[in-house]
């Protein structure tokens, strides 16, 4: 039997199908959670223009850099605005005179020395009674001189030192009584220990009423020209009422003089009474 196979039976005989190789797989996507209906109609709907700009800005997205930037600026603005203040604050200081300036100068240094002279004064006295054979004696002479000195600034002794007298004209009647209790004030600050307005003693509750040319002290009508007889050291009353933007000036904007007169000798010698408090009683034994 011949092995060789014919070509003609070859051709008709059927041909066996090819094993056909697995197609491979996609990947598994992972699966999205189920859209809200209100998320799927909002992603079916076109967005507005307003609707696209609010998801633009917010919610805000805020990054590290934007956050220093933003300190940054703060801190700039803040330092900006101190130093704005500090200049207004001082811009009266530049504007002024240096002979303005020096005088200023003076009138601090003053008032440091009366501080330390009073604190000098104090541990003195603090001195003397611990070091005093007859204790008893020299606190009964502090005493008595406490009770003149509490008598002058209370108003129920008179008064007599150095010091100045302080005349104001007001010829065109706009001096408020505000500008008259500044004067007071500014007065005290300097180191005034007694004063007297047109013969009303003036203490710690000394008040000022009523409009210009109708002027009250204490509820007592005082008329220009108004004048303050003040004790104290006239080197630094008269400085304090002529500082730059001080009394004086103050009082010739509204067109009126204040003319000051130093004294060796000033005598304050309205009274006030002694009045007895309603409701205090000293707490000492």
């Amino acid at each position: 039997m011949n092995n060789e196979e014919n070509p003609k039976d070859a051709a008709q005989r059927p041909q066996q199908p090819q094993r056909s190789q697995p197609l491979p797989q996609p990947e598994a996507q992972p699966s999205e959670p189920p859209l809200s209906p209100e998320a799927a109609a909002s992603e079916a709907a076109p967005q507005t223009g307003r609707e696209r700009l609010r998801a633009a800005v917010w919610p805000p997205r805020v990054t590290r850099a934007q956050l220093i930037v933003a300190l940054l600026l703060f801190v700039l603005g803040l330092g900006l605005a101190i130093q704005v203040r500090s200049n207004s604050d001082e811009s009266a200081l530049r504007g002024a005179r240096q002979e303005d300036l020096v005088r200023i100068l003076d009138e601090l240094d003053n008032r440091t020395q009366r501080l330390e002279d009073e604190k000098q004064r104090l541990e003195d006295q603090r001195t003397e009674l611990e070091n005093s054979s007859d204790q008893a004696e020299e606190a009964r002479k502090q005493t008595l001189q406490k009770e003149q000195q509490l008598g002058v600034l209370a108003g129920t002794v008179a008064a007599e030192g150095p010091g100045i007298t302080l005349t104001i004209q007001d010829p065109s009647g706009t001096v408020e009584s505000d500008m008259l209790l500044d004067t007071i004030q500014e007065l005290r600050a300097a180191g005034a220990e007694a004063i007297q307005v047109n013969g009303t003693r003036v203490v710690a509750d000394t008040y000022f009423s009523g409009s210009a040319g109708d002027i009250a002290v204490d509820g007592k009508r005082i008329t220009a020209p108004y004048t303050f007889k003040v004790i104290g050291k006239p080197q630094d009353l008269e400085p304090a009422l002529n500082i730059p933007g001080g009394v004086v000036q103050t009082l010739e904007k509204e067109q009126a003089t204040a003319t000051v007169a130093r004294s060796e000798k000033i005598t304050v010698d309205a009274l006030r009474p002694a009045e007895r408090p309603d409701y205090a009683r000293s707490s000492s034994p």
